[in-house]
């Protein structure tokens, strides 16, 4: 959870201008509040559920819940700073939506670094509450336990929609796919020449991988990742990877699509969520039971060495 709060409180910025409408609070932190419903406001401690839309003054979209499928959770914490995002946060209760605009002089005034590329002067947040799960006297075991149903119910929600999910995006992409046993979908858009690999070979493999609803999310091509308006990691080293093949260090469905693949092919894959990251996901860009899709291309195949040295048998113990 740590982990989206931070996403919540650095990598978000940007929407409206500072027109009518906006209330000052400590800080410089600025909010209208659009939707108020009625309850009691979110205290320190309690879950909250929240969907939120990112953008800069220009009214450029940094990031959006929407775009990832799936809402931020977390336990509300204590305000830090006057004017930072969760004192905006505890001014709204369930059902509420709101715009809270955090000046960056006072985000960043300890000499914190801005968020790269930053320019203006306010991280700005459109959020709406989903779900809130006051924490109030309950034990932490009851409270746990109440937080744990409300996953259980949202994920069982989303894996029952899954099937509709993938049958839309093939039918909105015109895609025939091949089906396999396990469910792996393919389709190969470019023929290879020469035979499969077999299980101990190395598929040295371009990818490109993004949801279902085209929101991009990894890529071993530079050009993809900048076409996808990615923040570009200056250490990344972008390449054709290596992947040894049978020996389970990717996802179901890579291990099993690679096999079906030989020098030089291309193809589509949508790979269900059994197949890849299953009821965890991989937070913060796949969430649980959520299908994807990667475009491949297998850039070589390279067969184990039958010559090379064997890796001399361990020795048991010795009896002392």
């Amino acid at each position: 959870m740590r982990k989206n709060l931070m996403f919540i409180a650095l990598a978000t910025i940007g929407l409206a201008s500072c027109k009518g409408g906006f209330k000052k609070a400590d800080g410089g932190l600025l909010y209208n509040i659009h939707v108020d419903k009625p309850g009691a406001s979110l205290k320190p401690g309690d879950f909250i559920s929240l969907d939120l839309t990112l953008k800069n003054e220009a009214d450029s979209v940094l990031g959006s819940t929407y775009d990832m499928g799936h809402p931020i959770n977390n336990i509300m914490q204590k305000a830090q700073q006057k004017g930072d995002i969760s004192a905006g946060l505890l001014m709204l209760s369930e059902g509420d939506s709101a715009t809270i605009k955090l000046s960056i002089d006072s985000m960043f005034k300890k000499g914190a670094p801005k968020p790269p590329g930053f320019k203006g002067k306010y991280l700005i947040y459109e959020v709406k509450v989903e779900k809130v799960i006051p924490k109030g006297t309950q034990t932490d075991a009851v409270f746990q336990a109440k937080v744990a149903d409300y996953f259980k119910v949202q994920a069982e929600a989303v894996k029952k929609a899954e099937p509709a999910l993938i049958q839309k995006f093939l039918k909105d992409k015109s895609l025939t796919p091949t089906k396999t046993a396990s469910g792996l979908m393919y389709v190969v858009t470019r023929p290879g020449s020469g035979a499969n690999p077999v299980a101990g070979d190395t598929a040295v493999v371009n990818y490109t991988g993004k949801l279902l609803n085209g929101k991009f999310f990894d890529s071993s091509i530079k050009e993809e990742a900048i076409k996808a308006k990615q923040q570009m990691d200056p250490r990344r080293q972008f390449a054709p990877i290596r992947i040894a093949i049978g020996e389970g260090k990717v996802i179901k469905g890579w291990d099993e699509g690679l096999l079906l693949l030989n020098k030089g092919a291309k193809a589509t894959f949508v790979i269900p969520s059994n197949l890849g990251w299953g009821e965890q996901g991989f937070p913060p860009a796949i969430g649980p039971y959520t299908p994807v899709t990667f475009e491949l291309e297998m850039v070589d195949i390279v067969h184990p060495n039958p010559n090379a040295p064997k890796a001399p048998a361990p020795q048991p113990p010795a009896v002392r």
